[in-house]
């Protein structure tokens, strides 16, 4: 208390006692407006201690100024006792303005005071909180109270102690499961599951005692047992306390048959749960052969207990393992250890070293796993990944995640003993060996401490990873080339003569080139592990060298035998005998067979699966022999063969495809080929154009491989493009199948709305018994097809009330008007005798009127009318609903016993006419419409009395009795009947006494002809009593008369609703989805759980009012975009909120129009929404669901209880559904008062049960030095203020690796149930598609033939397509990947695997085999797709489900376009190099190996290969025509035409104009929206510039794929979700675009512009220009593109400013700490980069391919006049001179501008004078004495300008080397020009196109074409970057 007494004396002195200014702190007390103190932005230090106090003041400032002070006062006291210095961050200026605050309330307080001390306030304030159940807040107050009691002396105030520890474990925050707040009564714990499961864990009976534990007698339950043994956390326990009874409760209930009491826990649900989550465990132990520590007592009673035991202990080692759950056998290593610690002690067994009881090796102290166990392996996995040097450093110098965790994989884990031996090399994350001590006890004892290195794999960057992981697709495709050029070589006419000898001999040789390839894989093979040969078994390093042997012996015999069979004349390779009849075998054929018997098995085997999962997983010493040989011994990767139906599925496509894939290639590729090529080498070239090193080289060599080399690159190429029309082929009959686009517009909705409520209840009404299996046509022709009509009617209700809450969702996100809603919805009302469920109006409104022209133009029988209208379904109901609300209406209305029968008499001739079917008789039916239209002014008038609350009761009356009067009279051929009760009753009236007329109704009066007559003036008195007024405001017949009225008055205008074409998108794919097949779906009590799990960094929450209102960069807002692109949106909303909008409406309105994480939350609380709804209609009957949860409670007097509906129903969804935003920096985000905090923090009070997760980093004072503590968080809202609900300490940082995958895994130990959703931040969701899910669950237990897959594939809908023509191009793309793709990937093909995070997790399969994705930095890029090869990989099972769809952003804009296809091309770049992709590739069969190969990296890889093609192509060209070669084979040979050549190029264009994406694309569009609208979609894309969008990818993931691999790089690009569309500078493009596209344009531009010149001697330009318009066309694209579509592109005003930029930019100077976006030097510098971490290989393979520039050189030289012809070498070296030269005046004037610039200014300007004279006077020397022509001054650009960039780039390959010497400098100024230059030869043509005015208004039209259809306003928004200066 002395630091207390020490503020009281500090406070004092503020007021000295005896003051004189009593009236002056009056007056300030009657002045006081109590202020909220900033409760939220405090030092995380701070908060979990300090926060509660200082919000407690906020909420009492009002009620009791002073109890606040003093809960400030001792929120100061409790600071400065933590922290006296203020050291901490953040600490000492909170203590400041605390201390501000306390001197300012310090005396009024004491003035405003309620009582007579500062106990009694507390005391009387605390009694009061705690009679209204305000329990946190009574809590703190008790703890404030005790502080100033004993403060002051007045201890008699405080309650008990053990009151007081009582009171605070029932103020207990919780999550979901209240089981320390007290609150056992709860909706939730009343649940059977719930209390069995919780029955279950609380079981202690039996478990020995703990000693030394702070527990004193039993413990509360076996979790809080557990964390006494081993030392778990309390908030991790309490975490899995309740993750465990959830998990038990949802398994338990699901359990069938039912068990006898629902309140105790079955045992099968926890032997289900146990088998799941030690799956792995047991295969772990089973691999590395050692018995799982399991041990069951021999009591039937106790062993329910140990398996609950051991199964939360896995859960607690799994809840606090940190970054160690992303290494699952890890985890296994550890739970064996502990779990046979456990046994121990439960069966008391004494340890022979001590004599005493086993106890665990980390006791139960505070922390001790987490401090003992997990920190000293994360610090490992720390260590190696810093050494990653941020993904600069090479894969193979740091161990990853998979390195550390397959060491585990090993029984050389089990030398890490327990407790670990921290000596172990295992710990060593240090190159250099060191001496350590290997205990405490001894140091002296040392051993040797070494870096184990890579296990099991290296990543090492090379191309050859790509043969090593497929040497199979290789091995077959050269060997296919080889067969096919012998046979094409012979020119084979039949099959037959393939037994020719020759042809044989030929053929066999493909067992030399197989033997030879063998031998080149095992090389490569050993080559690329070597690094890892450390951490092998001894068995593996033996399997190596045997197979090393092996290949290198048949590597050289069957050369060997082959050679010497070719060469013997006794016996050839085959040589029939004629006279004998037989052959004789040559060794070769015996060696061959020989070498075929392991293939011969292979192919056996691969026709029984089975059998070969049995070898690869089966223990049996034989088994691990062959396994041993033909796989490396892995934990993984064993077991993955598929179902036998499905390998042939698989199989017989790839037969057919690669089929036709050969013959076209023999036909148009080879074959071709070989004519020319005998003539190539029959034809002698003595005299070359340029100086030949090798002239002497036989049969033209140099041109047979200019020749041969692009067709062999398309050939190895164009599978894809096979994969590609057969994917489109097969994927489309698939899609046919499955009963995609059943409903593809919203005609044909309404066609078969009358078929939806059995579709309906056959898939998503939960009827009380399913039968498990069965046939899926059997049930499918059982509940959507033989439905009967009473079941039919039965459901129609349950179909109607999720129809209006998919309406009402519509327009509650105001995608529909009001008036839209009443159209669309089926009303359920019962009263006024209507049926249960009516259409919707938007079905019957144009049948109506139909129905009446109809009736009016016929003429014939009753009958023949009605078989034409009940035709009609729809018309029928129409005319029926309308008749029935009108007699149900005017029943209502009419009050006089006349009356009532009149209509009586009336209705009841209308329907005994249409029973004696004699209407067209008794009735007159021309006169039809103009009953209908006095109808429509009745019922106007009474939706007018209804909206306007106006009395027009007259003018009803007169409505009403001028309708009876036509109908009675104009209408009804004998309405006599009806007259005559009229009159009778008048008759009456008038011989009658008073009484009885006061009864009779004067509505009805005729006059002497017997018409009726309306009112006179002398009936006044009379009026009120006609009819029954006013009317209800609410209620059935309001809705009836306005549905009437709708009914009557809308014709074609129904047409178009809803008009809203996203609306009529998800009504047709919820239509269409309910004809698909989906599994019939649970009650949601028996349902699978889920979990949905967002990462958030720092993107946008919601948009901020300033965001919103004000302009960017003076251009259009975000507000005035949304309003432009969404009119009608914008129009629903105003109408919605009766045009009185807040601006909290208007930001949500536009942040559910962007990609924002509000949008995200919304879409996926939908599934909570859906699930309530459902659990509804589970348990209501049809009564129930007309009346809704609200009345049903009202009727129950139960709306507020616990035992309510609504309370169950809540209950019972926490239960199913759990949500976390994974929100990893919003601790530092709050504390530093970022908005995005408090937007999330909205988030959580808008949607109750959403949870957000984060990671809390604060300082803490250890030994008078700052350390950084670290923890996971989960928080709730609670009165709009974040509560904290569970804190698990962290061993340090868990963010070590790639972001997004660790920072899901620190939040998945929050998440629960039994399946997980990992949806990211741009997504979105419907209703009716969250209506969904639980089917979908249900394919997780589906029984098909299949394995229970662990990964469910989502379809995704893009849903920016329409912002731009490019985000259409994206969208497409996207869709037809998604869907045609995914489709076929699935099944057949079967090798799916995580694409996309719509995809459902099985979620206990997962968290323990490593989680749902990597993240190991850099290799991990694509962390999501390695979750699917990791779920292959161990034996998971991947499907794809497409009657369900999640909504999906993408980006907009051409550069946010380009980042993200640069990052999916790094991330392919980086797969290729892991061992995932090596994996799978070597334990695929060969045919789905081929399907992984082209549909993961074989794509990126086939891209670069056809923008390889071309640079192969042009530059043999180059050679050919440079050489001379060319001419000579043009003029001696007359080759001129090589149709091979023309198929080259035709093949490298089909993947260059994105066709390879536009089949799939079409086909999928056809199937969805019809051929035609897919064909009109097509063309208009191409009409839009498509193909050069899609030219310019291809550029975009060949140059980052190549990149990636040869040099490293991968990073994550930013691209940033934005919605609005803007201006990008030129700068901003040149930096993106420099390197990966505008430098190889322009390279293809001098090879095309070089081949043009030398060549046109002798070729025609129309022939030149039909072999390379693609390749003009790909460089023109690649330079200008990123122009053409950018918005504003062509705006003179835009140009002005991006020049201006570019200059700034490029005259900038660079240094450290300058942005690359701000100087041309740093960008330089940044782009270089990856250079100066390549290892060597790269280095030399880089320089290498800079020395084609310097072909340039050599060959124009000689072709230059001032050589007169001379091909001597000296010529080539000459030209170097002038290299020399250039370099030398660059250097001079760089030393000049150094030196002279600044104080000699006037001598360095002559010194440039000089120079540049002397140049101009060196050219006109040579042009007149050196015969120098102007034509040799354009291939001395040509020459030179190539030259020295290749100089450039080895430059900067070499630049450590370099800048050694000095010369750095010069090379930079070089560059510059360089850049300089090709910026200038862009902006040039940019600016030429920009003057003229049309250009602009073309490109906006082309850009925005959608935008133009729907009439917006463009032209603002476009200006939306205007900067202005």
């Amino acid at each position: 208390m002395e630091s207390r007494l020490r503020i009281v004396q500090a406070m004092e002195e503020i007021v000295p006692e005896g003051s004189s200014q009593p009236s002056q702190w009056r007056l300030r007390a009657a002045r006081h407006s109590p202020e909220p103190f900033d409760s939220e932005k405090l030092p995380p230090i701070l908060v979990s201690e300090i926060r509660r106090f200082l919000r407690v003041a906020n909420e009492l400032e009002r009620e009791s100024p002073r109890a606040a002070y003093l809960c400030r006062f001792h929120a100061f006291e409790k600071i400065h006792t933590m922290d006296q210095n203020s050291s901490g961050r953040g600490v000492r200026q909170l203590k400041t303005s605390l201390l501000q605050r306390l001197e300012r309330d310090e005396e009024v307080t004491k003035l405003l005071r309620l009582q007579k001390s500062d106990a009694r306030e507390l005391e009387y304030l605390y009694l009061k909180k705690k009679s209204e159940n305000a329990l946190e807040i009574a809590f703190v107050l008790m703890e404030v109270l005790k502080a100033v009691s004993f403060t002051d002396g007045h201890e008699q105030f405080l309650p008990a102690g053990g009151d007081i520890k009582e009171k605070s474990e029932s103020y207990s925050p919780y999550n979901i499961l209240p089981f320390d707040s007290g609150d056992s009564q709860n909706a939730i714990m009343l649940l059977p599951e719930i209390e069995a499961s919780i029955s279950a864990i609380r079981n202690v009976r039996g478990l020995p005692s703990i000693e030394n534990s702070c527990e004193t007698g039993l413990p509360l339950d076996l979790l809080y047992w557990l964390q006494n043994l081993f030392g778990f956390q309390t908030g991790s326990v309490s975490n899995q306390r309740e993750h465990l009874v959830l998990l038990l409760a949802n398994m338990h209930v699901r359990q069938n048959p039912k068990p006898a009491l629902a309140t105790k826990l079955d045992d099968r649900a926890v032997d289900e749960l146990m088998g799941k989550l030690f799956r792995n465990y047991r295969n772990w132990c089973k691999f590395l052969g050692r018995k799982c520590n399991f041990w069951l007592p021999s009591v039937k009673q106790e062993i329910q207990q140990h398996k609950i035991l051991y199964i939360a202990l896995y859960l607690l080692i799994w809840g606090e393992a940190s970054n160690l759950r992303l290494m699952p056998e890890c985890l296994c290593y550890i739970f064996h250890h502990m779990a046979y610690e456990l046994y121990g002690v439960l069966s008391s067994a004494v340890s022979l070293n001590t004599g005493k009881k086993v106890v665990p090796a980390y006791g139960g102290q505070n922390e001790s796993f987490l401090r003992n166990v997990v920190t000293p392996i994360y610090k490992v996995i720390y260590e190696e990944a810093q050494k990653n040097k941020n993904g600069v450093s090479d894969h193979s110098k740091w161990r990853n995640y998979d390195d550390l965790n397959e060491f585990f994989w090993s029984t050389n884990c089990f030398k890490l003993g327990w407790p670990l031996r921290l000596e172990n090399d295992f710990f060593c994350t240090s190159f250099s060996s060191k001496q350590i001590s290997t205990s405490k006890e001894s140091p002296n004892e040392t051993c040797e401490w070494k870096w184990l290195g890579k296990t099991n794999f290296v990543e090492v960057r090379s191309f050859w990873h790509l043969f090593r992981s497929f040497d199979r697709l290789w091995t077959f495709l050269l060997l296919a080339l080889q067969m096919m050029t012998i046979m094409a070589w012979h020119e084979l006419e039949t099959p037959l003569e393939l037994f020719d000898p020759e042809v044989f001999d030929g053929i066999m040789s493909i067992f030399v080139t197989n033997a030879i390839l063998r031998f080149l894989q095992v090389v490569i093979d050993i080559s690329l592990m070597w690094g890892a040969r450390q951490n092998m078994e001894f068995s593996q390093r033996l399997r190596y060298l045997i197979k090393f042997l092996v290949a290198l012996i048949w590597a050289i015999t069957l050369p060997v035998s082959y050679a010497t069979s070719q060469g013997s004349s006794v016996c050839s390779t085959m040589q029939f005998q004629s006279d004998a009849g037989n052959f004789c075998i040559s060794l070769y054929l015996i060696f061959v067979l020989i070498y075929l018997i392991s293939n011969f098995i292979g192919v056996a085997l691969f026709f029984v699966p089975a059998v070969t999962h049995y070898i690869e997983t089966s223990s049996w010493l034989a088994c691990s022999i062959i396994s041993w040989w033909t796989q490396s011994h892995l934990y993984v990767g064993r077991g993955m063969q598929e179902a036998q139906v499905s390998l042939l599925k698989y199989t017989i496509f790839w037969v057919i495809l690669l089929s036709c894939k050969l013959l076209f290639s023999y036909h148009f590729q080879i074959k071709p080929l070989i004519e020319p090529t005998k003539h190539i080498m029959k034809v002698s070239i003595n005299t070359y154009d340029w100086h030949e090193f090798f002239p002497e080289v036989q049969n033209n060599a140099g041109a047979i491989l200019a020749v041969w080399a692009p067709i062999l690159l398309v050939y190895v190429m164009d599978t894809q493009i096979w994969y590609s029309i057969f994917c489109a082929i097969f994927g489309g009959v698939c899609g046919i199948v499955r009963h995609l686009g059943e409903i593809r517009t919203a005609g044909m909705v309404r066609s078969r709305f009358y078929s939806f409520p059995s579709m309906f209840n056959g898939s998503f009404v939960a009827h009380p018994s399913q039968k498990k299996k069965g046939s899926i046509f059997k049930d499918i022709l059982k509940n959507k097809v033989c439905k009967s009509t009473e079941a039919e009617r039965d459901e129609l209700p349950k179909f109607a009330h999720v129809w209006n809450q998919i309406i009402a969702n519509f327009r509650s996100e105001d995608l529909i008007s009001n008036r839209e809603m009443d159209m669309m919805i089926m009303p359920l009302s019962s009263k006024f005798g209507g049926t249960s469920a009516r259409w919707p109006l938007f079905l019957l409104a144009m049948k109506f009127s139909s129905a009446v022209n109809m009736a009016r133009d016929y003429v014939g029988k009753h009958e023949k009318l009605s078989r034409k209208i009940k035709k009609d379904k729809y018309m029928f109901y129409a005319i029926k609903e309308c008749y029935d609300t009108l007699k149900n209406v005017f029943n209502f209305l009419v009050v006089g016993d006349l009356d009532k029968r009149v209509l009586r008499a009336l209705f009841d001739d209308i329907e005994t006419s249409i029973r004696n079917s004699s209407t067209p008789i008794d009735f007159k039916l021309a006169e039809l419409p103009v009953l209908i239209e006095k109808v429509i002014k009745m019922v106007e008038i009474l939706v007018t009395v209804f909206e306007n609350n106006q009395t027009r009761l007259d003018a009803l009356i007169i409505s009403f009795q001028g309708f009876l009067e036509f109908i009675i009279n104009d209408m009804m051929v004998e309405g006599g009947r009806i007259l005559d009760i009229i009159d009778s009753s008048y008759g009456q009236e008038r011989g009658g006494d008073v009484s009885l007329m006061q009864h009779v109704s004067h509505m009805f009066k005729s006059d002497s002809r017997g018409f009726i007559v309306p009112f006179s003036q002398s009936d006044e008195g009379t009026r009120n009593s006609v009819l029954r007024f006013p009317l209800p405001d609410k209620g059935p017949l309001k809705d009836q008369i306005k549905r009437l009225f709708l009914m009557l008055t809308v014709k074609e205008a129904a047409l178009d609703i809803p008009a809203n074409l996203e609306v009529r998108r998800r009504i047709s794919f919820f239509a269409t989805s309910l004809f698909m097949d989906m599994p019939p779906a649970p009650k949601v009590r028996n349902m699978l759980s889920l979990s949905i799990m967002t990462p958030y960094f720092l993107e946008e929450v919601k948009f901020s009012e300033d965001e919103l209102r004000l302009s960017q960069d003076g251009g259009a807002s975000i507000l005035y975009y949304m309003q432009k692109i969404y009119p009608d949106e914008w129009k629903n909303l105003l109408e919605r909120f009766n045009y009185n909008i807040t601006d909290d409406d208007t930001r949500c309105w536009a942040s559910f129009r962007g990609q924002t994480l509000s949008r995200t939350v919304r879409g996926m609380m939908y599934y909570r929404k859906a699930l309530k709804l459902q659990a509804f209609l589970d348990i209501c009957s049809n009564q129930d669901i007309a009346k809704g949860c609200i009345a049903i409670e009202r009727d129950k007097n139960q709306k507020n209880s616990q035992n309510s509906l609504a309370a169950k129903l809540d209950a019972l969804i926490d239960m199913k559904f759990t949500y976390i935003i994974s929100c990893q920096m919003f601790g530092l985000q709050k504390a530093a008062g970022d908005s995005h905090a408090q937007d999330i923090i909205d988030l959580m009070s808008r949607y109750p049960s959403l949870r957000v997760a984060y990671i809390e980093e604060k300082e803490e004072i250890v030994d008078g030095k700052p350390h950084k503590v670290y923890s996971s968080v989960l928080i709730k809202a609670v009165n709009n203020l974040d509560q904290e609900v569970y804190r698990i300490k962290l061993p340090g940082p868990p963010i070590i690796g790639e972001g997004k995958p660790e920072n899901q895994n620190h939040a998945i130990i929050f998440t629960r149930g039994e399946a997980l959703q990992a949806i990211d931040m741009n997504q979105d969701n419907n209703f009716e598609e969250a209506y969904k899910m639980r089917n979908l669950l249900q394919e997780f237990i589906r029984h098909s033939g299949q394995p229970h897959p662990t990964i469910l594939g989502l379809r995704e809908h893009i849903f920016t397509g329409s912002i731009s023509s490019l985000a259409g191009f994206m969208s497409y793309q996207e869709t037809s990947f998604v869907t045609i793709g995914q489709r076929f990937l699935a099944n057949p093909l079967r090798v799916r695997f995580h694409y996309g995070h719509p995809d459902l997790f099985d979620r206990i399969f997962h968290i323990t085999q490593g989680g749902i994705s990597k993240a190991s930095k850099t290799i991990n890029l694509s962390e999501g797709v390695f979750s699917g090869f990791n779920s292959i990989l161990r034996q998971g099972h991947v499907t794809y489900h497409e009657y369900m769809q999640v909504g999906k952003g993408r980006d907009v804009g051409l550069n946010q376009i380009s980042k993200f296809e640069a990052k999916l091309a790094n991330g392919n770049g980086e797969q290729t190099l892991s061992r995932d992709i090596y994996r799978l590739g070597h334990r695929f069969d060969f045919f789905r190996l081929l399907s992984f190969y082209f549909t993961t990296v074989g794509y990126y890889f086939n891209n670069l290969i056809s923008v390889f093609v071309v640079y192969v192509f042009l530059y043999g060209r180059l050679y050919l025509v440079l050489s001379g070669v060319e001419r000579a084979l043009i003029i001696d040979a007359r080759l001129q035409h090589i149709k091979s050549l023309e198929t080259v190029l035709a093949t490298q264009s089909f993947l260059q104009l994105g066709l390879l994406t536009g089949l799939p694309m079409v086909m999928e569009l056809g199937l969805e929206k019809g051929f035609l609208s897919a064909m009109s979609n097509f063309i208009l894309m191409q009409l839009q510039l498509a193909a050069s969008f899609f030219t310019f990818s291809l550029g975009t993931k060949a140059h980052h794929f190549g990149r990636t691999i040869l040099h490293g790089g991968a990073k994550y690009r930013p691209t940033g979700c934005k919605f609005v569309v803007f201006h990008a500078g030129f700068t901003e493009n040149y930096q993106l675009y420099s390197r990966s596209h505008f430098v190889k344009g322009i390279e293809l531009i001098f090879l095309l512009s070089v081949y043009n010149l030398f060549s046109m001697s002798y070729e025609s330009s129309i022939a030149h220009m039909m072999i390379t318009y693609s390749t003009w066309f790909m460089a023109i694209n690649w330079l200008f593109v990123p122009f053409l579509f950018n918005p504003s592109g062509f705006a003179w005003r835009m140009i002005v400013e991006d020049w201006a930029d570019w200059n700034k930019w490029m005259n900038n100077v660079g240094g450290i700490g300058v942005q690359p976006e701000k100087c041309w030097e740093s960008w330089w510098n940044t782009e270089n980069a990856h250079l100066r971490h390549s290892g060597l290989c790269s280095r030399i393979i880089e320089i290498l391919l800079c020395l084609r520039f310097f072909i340039y050189q050599y060959g124009l030289v000689y072709h230059l006049d001032i050589s007169q012809k001379n091909k001597n070498i000296v010529v080539y070296m000459l030209s170097w001179f002038v290299i020399l030269a250039v370099f030398l005046l660059v250097k001079i004037v760089g030393e000049g501008s150094r030196r002279l610039s600044t104080n000699y200014h006037l001598i360095y300007r002559f010194l440039k004078l000089l120079i540049f004279l002397s140049v101009l006077a060196g050219i006109f020397t040579m042009l007149c004495v050196c015969r120098l022509s102007v034509m040799d001054l354009v291939i001395c650009c040509l020459a030179f300008l190539p030259t020295g960039w290749g100089l450039l780039s080895v430059a900067q390959t070499l630049r450590p080397k370099i800048e050694e010497y000095g010369v750095w400098e010069p090379v930079k100024v070089v560059a510059q020009a360089y850049d300089y230059g090709m910026g200038g030869l862009l902006f040039i043509p940019i600016a030429v196109l920009a003057w003229m005015p049309l250009i602009s208004t073309i490109q906006t039209r082309v850009l925005f074409n959608q935008a133009f259809t729907r009439q917006l306003q463009i032209h603002p928004i476009l200006y939306g970057k205007n900067r202005n200066r």
